[in-house]
């Protein structure tokens, strides 16, 4: 096969199904061996995109956003933790995690696309504040995650501010709304298909492979 399979993981930095998503759908391609033939890219969610800047504790936000109480939180957070183990992904949720603001960290995944480090940095973003307990909505704490992954932090920081890139993120995220994405994970497969919610390594597999024969 010539030509590489798209995939599209519509996303957001602080969603931990997304993670798990990402780590069984990369698990499904390494064991496969088709690195070479999957041409990723990362597009914009936000979860909140009505977050204040300094974020909100995060028992207080699931309860008002979906109801649950602390226990069903907790029983939830342990799921997660354990699929997140079976993957080498880190969940380490804690008494007084806020959950953050995503806008700055979707300019700066924009940008490290055009250097060749978007999943480095994504998956750094989500080490970061999932299982490191850091705020990706400070700036500092982005500029540090930006030197770790190698990109340039001035230049990164220059588009921060910049209308035109935080116009572009937010097209991008309109986009992918106006056609149907309202939850996250969604993967998008040539931009023909799609898989919503973190799959079974199986499922994906399944679907890799059709798409291969195809």
């Amino acid at each position: 096969m010539s030509n590489k399979i798209k995939i599209d993981v519509v996303s957001d930095v602080v969603c931990p199904w997304c993670a798990i998503g990402y780590k069984r759908l990369e698990q499904a391609i390494i064991e496969m061996g088709i690195q070479d033939k999957i041409e990723l890219e990362w597009q914009p969610f936000q979860l909140n995109p009505n977050m204040p800047t300094n974020g909100q504790d995060l028992e207080e936000h699931i309860t008002e956003k979906y109801g649950s109480t602390p226990e069903q939180q907790q029983e939830s957070q342990e799921r997660m933790t354990d699929f997140g183990a079976e993957l080498g992904f880190k969940f380490d949720y804690f008494k007084g995690m806020r959950m953050a603001n995503t806008f700055d960290a979707h300019v700066l995944l924009e940008y490290a696309k055009e250097n060749g480090k978007q999943t480095q940095l994504k998956m750094r973003l989500m080490n970061a504040f999932f299982g490191e307990r850091k705020d990706v909505s400070n700036r500092d704490i982005l500029k540090q995650e930006l030197e770790t992954v190698g990109l340039n932090t001035s230049e990164a920081f220059a588009l921060l501010d910049s209308q035109d890139k935080r116009t572009k993120v937010k097209s991008d995220e309109d986009y992918w709304k106006s056609l149907g994405v309202n939850s996250v994970p969604t993967v998008v497969f040539n931009r023909k298909s799609a898989l919503t919610g973190a799959q079974p390594v199986a499922v994906y597999k399944q679907v890799l492979t059709e798409l291969l024969e195809s």
